[in-house]
């Protein structure tokens, strides 16, 4: 059983152990009973933070969360009917995973920048960030824009990643790596298995528990790591020799 505390728990414990500094935030949402976590990190001490990059980590636990954290899969069955070996509820690889949303920034500080070297820059982060991060699952480069003396000129470098974790997958994490096929045939077999099961138990069907909270907690030390090594990756960018365009 994973609960949102757990959850939050195990990120912030694997930010510590890499010496990431955290400033989390909890919220819940009165109307839908949606609870919220949102932290930002960085490295190093906070008075130097906002003249180096950083990174806002964010996930939605939701009441969808909470029942299959109390029951699993079969909860989601038993509550419409009982529980059948061949019940698409107790097979289903379609329930949604648990999203983490990585927001990178990285302030300019108003250094001027042409836009070709804005764009090689943006390239070569996305190159670099995607190369250092093993759970995300898309790397979108960005540069948010502010207005000045009737111009726009670059404010700051952003990195958008996401993380999926398949926390209520029927299968655990085998299931997302299997091919169609492989995928099929586990599942026929495992509805014999469920069948021979129910002839010698009494009828009762127990769907794959993934148990998340025995590979979870190195998950997200692997996440921290993936975040330490983008923080690297947008803090080495204003290292290389960027031509002052100012004055062209």
């Amino acid at each position: 059983m994973l609960t949102y505390e757990d959850m939050t728990g195990y990120f912030l414990k694997a930010a510590d152990s890499l010496a990431l500094t955290t400033h989390p935030e909890y919220w819940l949402n009165s109307r839908t009973l949606e609870r919220e976590f949102t932290c930002t990190c960085h490295t190093g001490n906070c008075e130097e933070a906002e003249h180096r990059s950083s990174c806002s980590v964010s996930f939605t636990w939701g009441s969808l969360d909470t029942a299959l954290s109390i029951e699993g899969p079969a909860g989601v069955c038993d509550f419409f009917h009982e529980a059948d070996q061949d019940c698409p509820h107790l097979h289903t690889s379609a329930i949604p995973p648990l999203v983490l949303d990585l927001s990178y920034t990285l302030a300019l500080n108003g250094t001027s920048i042409s836009e070709a070297t804005l764009l090689s820059l943006t390239q070569m982060l996305k190159l670099r960030a995607s190369e250092h991060s093993r759970r995300t699952i898309e790397t979108r480069p960005g540069v948010s824009m502010v207005l000045h003396e009737n111009r726009l000129q670059p404010d700051m470098l952003t990195l958008q990643q996401r993380v999926e974790l398949p926390i209520w997958h029927p299968e655990g994490m085998r299931g997302l790596h299997d091919d169609p096929h492989t995928s099929s045939l586990r599942r026929r077999t495992q509805r014999e298995h469920h069948f021979l099961d129910d002839e010698e138990e009494g009828g009762e069907i127990i769907a794959d528990n993934p148990r998340a909270e025995e590979w979870l907690p190195q998950v997200m030390v692997e996440v921290c790591q993936d975040i330490l090594h983008v923080l690297e990756a947008l803090d080495a960018t204003l290292l290389y020799d960027v031509p002052d365009n100012s004055q062209s």
